[in-house]
């Protein structure tokens, strides 16, 4: 059985933040686990080839962007719903 959305996006932000995915709790903040701004981006185009999926998301400005990125819970339900809305 493959790994659910919760479990891939959780792993991709652990291996940016050089963290183990155990370690990683949903109400972090991706400031929590000491992503930059490169860290982000990096996260976003993991995401991205991971899910075969756009996502929202400017870089230049991200509190504009349509892509929660308050919390690692908000990234799990963004990208899950982005997975829900390919696949539909």
């Amino acid at each position: 059985m493959g790994e659910s959305v919760k479990e891939r996006v959780i792993a991709i932000l652990a291996e940016q933040a050089v963290m183990e995915p155990a370690d990683i709790r949903m109400e972090d903040s991706l400031e929590d686990l000491g992503l930059d701004s490169l860290g982000l981006v990096e996260s976003i185009f993991a995401i991205e080839e991971a899910f075969d999926i756009s996502v929202p998301f400017n870089a230049n400005e991200p509190g504009k962007s349509q892509f929660d990125i308050s919390s690692v819970a908000a990234v799990v339900t963004a990208v899950e719903g982005l997975v829900a809305r390919k696949a539909a």
